[in-house]
């Protein structure tokens, strides 16, 4: 009997850009626009690492050609969209202006969780005495996001989920089926291939991160013939010791190399099938800054299990001009790497553990998570400062690699271990609730008063 896959989307979302006029171009920010992007970024490094939500204003939002292009599937199933936002006092509009969207695709069958849902899901937590898990649940981090995507498709008693981002474009109409080759089999060296990963081109076909040398993007984008070539890396001076894009596309490139399948040390968490004997069993961290597809490789080997990247999977990311993000970007990386270096050795201390060395993670992420990351974070930062854009931010970034970001990791690198400790015995049991089950599978109405009370969306 063949899989039955859910498809999760976490659709992101934020404030209104004020820089849009009716016809959707954009002027140049104000002093207050660029005082809001400051703190924006400030928010993103203290946990709401959303790397380009769309504004509610946005008249041409990613999430509409995503969807578009999932209608032309062959095999698909539920879809569930997952409502988040980078500040809670526009959880309401950010719910309208998805379920605006989802209107217009009658002929797909979507389930909206949004606000209210999020709302009655954390009151129903805590009548069950299991409120701690709301922040590991809660819609404000990508790790939290995507188990509250496991835990809805649980109570849905779909065998296996698959997910995608809101600005990712399906073009193979056998991309379900892809999904599921492989997915729950035995594998030679024993046991089951329970989660493996796509790959994801940007929209001129080419696999590799910034900085591979881009091709030439044509009118119309031959699916069938992505740039699998080699990458051509021109590093700036400012980047000599950081090089985490020379070992993503080191780890691309075997991606890329036969046979189909390998067992891989990344993921995308945009293209990302996991079946249910492991996303009941394992869960996101909510806690790492970003990167948390990666982080769930360290986290499924940690519990015995490995994740698989398979290269005919595919799909294209419709990504937006990076600009200030790259920043952003940066600095979410020293905290996500140094706060990866502690988790991993806090690991060891856990007997009922797997042990992963960074070594056994190259190249990428292995050769990023080491002792000597924040000072090479430091000096990477300094380097940037004077090479411009943007100092103040990688000045900031600099000093959080010495500071700040040591101290987020010592805080919370345990946080994700007593999360899992209880992860499997809580999804059984909320996927059994019979309350939980009618709201969301929508058998009954929200509780909308939750909205109004201690129980928000986080």
């Amino acid at each position: 009997m063949g899989l039955r896959p859910t498809i999760i989307i976490p659709t992101y979302w934020t404030r209104a850009d004020s820089s849009r006029d009716g016809k959707g171009s954009t002027r140049k920010p104000s002093k207050s626009k660029r005082s809001a992007a400051k703190n924006s970024f400030d928010q993103a490094s203290a946990g709401a690492p959303f790397s380009h939500p769309t504004a509610l204003n946005d008249p041409n939002p990613p999430l509409v050609e995503c969807l578009t292009s999932l209608s032309k599937l062959k095999g698909l199933n539920k879809i569930v969209l997952i409502v988040a936002t980078t500040d809670s006092a526009i959880d309401v509009r950010a719910d309208d202006r998805v379920r605006e969207i989802v209107e217009k695709f009658p002929n797909l069958d979507i389930l909206l969780f949004g606000t209210s849902e999020t709302s009655s899901l954390f009151r129903r937590l805590e009548q069950l005495e299991m409120g701690s898990l709301i922040e590991a649940l809660s819609v404000k981090s990508y790790g939290a996001t995507r188990n509250l995507g496991c835990l809805v498709a649980s109570v849905l008693d779909f065998d296996s989920i698959i997910f995608l981002d809101d600005d990712e474009i399906v073009d193979d109409p056998d991309f379900m089926l892809n999904a599921a080759f492989g997915l729950g089999q035995q594998i030679p060296s024993g046991g089951h291939l329970l989660a493996k990963s796509g790959m994801i081109t940007d929209m001129t076909g080419d696999y590799y991160q910034l900085g591979a040398g881009k091709q030439k993007p044509d009118a119309a984008v031959d699916t069938a013939n992505f740039n699998k070539s080699k990458p051509r890396v021109k590093r700036h001076w400012a980047d000599t010791f950081w090089k985490d894009q020379d070992a993503i596309n080191e780890t691309i490139a075997s991606a890329l190399k036969p046979p189909r399948m390998h067992r891989s040390t990344i993921a995308y968490g945009g293209c990302l099938a996991i079946h249910r004997e492991l996303f009941t069993k394992v869960a996101f961290d909510p806690w790492i800054m970003r990167g948390e597809d990666v982080d769930y490789v360290i986290n499924v080997r940690m519990h015995g299990g490995d994740i698989y990247i398979d290269d005919e999977w595919t799909l294209r990311h419709n990504s937006p001009p990076t600009g200030r993000n790259s920043a952003e970007r940066f600095r979410q990386n020293i905290y996500r790497q140094i706060y990866e270096h502690r988790k991993i050795e806090f690991a060891k201390s856990q007997v009922d553990l797997r042990q992963v060395t960074a070594r056994s993670l190259e190249p990428f992420p292995g050769r990023c998570i080491s002792p000597s990351t924040p000072a090479l974070a430091f000096v990477t930062g300094i380097l940037r400062t004077i090479s411009g854009p943007h100092r103040a931010d990688y000045w900031k970034s600099a000093w959080d690699a010495l500071g700040k970001a040591n101290a987020y990791a010592r805080m919370n690198c345990n946080n994700y271990f007593n999360l899992q400790r209880s992860w499997p015995g809580s999804i059984e049991k909320l996927s059994n609730d019979v309350a939980l089950r009618s709201i969301i599978k929508g058998e009954r109405g929200v509780d909308y008063s939750a909205m109004t009370g201690s129980f928000k969306a986080w």
